[in-house]
């Protein structure tokens, strides 16, 4: 018993001295709990939404007006033509295109019935699905008012309801069957990828440290960028090896369609993977041994999951979550890897991620040559 209370004493002192391995360990958790507590939220509301309105009438702003009231919709565009309908989607700028016809107000005033386009990105079942009930729950309440006012001046005791004065009518695009894997097969790709490339190189400084062989490194000519792109290569060869076996596997065993083009994804994987790699040479060059350099990549690995609209869709996240999503790789790779598979999206919709990608990848690759060239001095 007192041996093994000597050994359990020794443990705790040499955890009182790793402060940093300490701190990770008992703040982590907090942290961790919290993002994932306030960003999961399977109920998608706000989801932005482009309208074309082409009548122009009292009638059709009071069924906006409807959507609106209802929490679940965003109107950021009003456009003037489908083409900018189309654009919108595809871009990511808006989840739903509501498309109102010239003679809405006019059939509704003369007793005709009336349609109404709801057209819905369905890559995502679970926003896809709360955009399609709302939509449909709206337009039952305002055929409902229709008829009610219509026997109020008639004077009529009951009216025709299996032909509602308002027709929604919902255009699911490039998931109409909603399947699941589509949207899951795509994400959890980039999931392994960032996961294996940040876990991989989170340690290659560090354990170059413990074994003692970064000193022989020190004293050859290389430079710190030379010894960073040295440790980065081999890395990104494992990543387009992984990236083909699950690209493959997604093909084969869940139909998972490519609408895109192959060589455009492999290239911007290519941007994906080095800043991945990135992000796990800066975390090995500060933690001091190969326990933080785990923690540390965890640290940022599980918030990645969760705030990358992997699983539960960004816009259901609270704002300040929804922001910090924006520092994340994998966020904009997601939106790159299921806008070209699902999509078939081409460059000249994707120049915002491949900025925010490249940016991102410039900034923590220059901070760990700075911190690497520091720890030389």
């Amino acid at each position: 018993m007192i041996r093994l209370l000597a050994i359990l004493k020794k443990e705790f002192i040499q955890m009182r001295r790793d402060r940093a391995t300490l701190a990770l360990m008992t703040i982590m958790p907090l942290i961790q709990l919290l993002i994932f507590g306030f960003a999961i939220n399977t109920d998608v509301k706000h989801l932005s939404a482009v309208v074309f309105d082409q009548s122009l009438s009292k009638e059709s702003r009071q069924f906006i007006d409807s959507l609106t009231a209802t929490g679940y919709y965003d109107i950021n565009y009003v456009v003037t033509g489908f083409k900018e309908v189309e654009d919108r989607i595809q871009k990511g700028d808006a989840k739903v295109g509501v498309v109102i016809p010239p003679d809405y107000a006019s059939q509704l005033k003369h007793g005709r019935p009336t349609q109404i386009q709801i057209i819905v990105d369905a890559t995502d079942s679970t926003s896809a699905s709360s955009a399609i009930s709302t939509a449909q729950l709206v337009g039952q309440r305002k055929s409902q008012e229709i008829l009610i006012q219509k026997l109020q001046k008639s004077g009529a005791s009951s009216a025709n309801s299996n032909n509602p004065p308002i027709d929604v009518r919902i255009r699911p695009w490039y998931n109409p069957d909603f399947i699941t894997a589509f949207f899951m097969v795509p994400g959890i790709s980039g999931t392994i990828l960032t996961l294996t490339m940040i876990l991989l190189t989170s340690l290659a400084i560090v354990r170059e440290r413990e074994r003692g062989t970064l000193e022989q490194l020190i004293v050859t000519p290389l430079k710190p960028y030379e010894l960073m792109i040295g440790k980065l290569l081999p890395y990104v060869l494992v990543g387009y090896v992984q990236l083909t076996i699950l690209l493959g596997t997604g093909v084969l065993v869940f139909q998972i369609p490519i609408e895109g083009s192959l060589l455009l994804l492999y290239l911007l994987t290519g941007l994906f993977i080095t800043a991945s790699l990135g992000l796990g040479l800066f975390i090995s060059n500060v933690a001091k041994n190969q326990m933080q350099g785990m923690l540390m990549s965890f640290a940022i690995l599980l918030p990645s999951i969760i705030l990358s609209g992997f699983m539960f869709p960004r816009e259901s996240m609270p704002k300040l979550f929804y922001y910090l999503g924006t520092i994340l790789p994998l966020t904009f790779y997601l939106q790159i890897v299921r806008g070209i598979l699902l999509k078939g999206l081409t460059i000249s919709y994707l120049w915002g991620q491949i900025g925010a990608l490249a940016l991102f990848t410039a900034v923590i690759l220059t901070l760990s040559v700075l911190k690497f060239k520091k720890r030389l001095e």
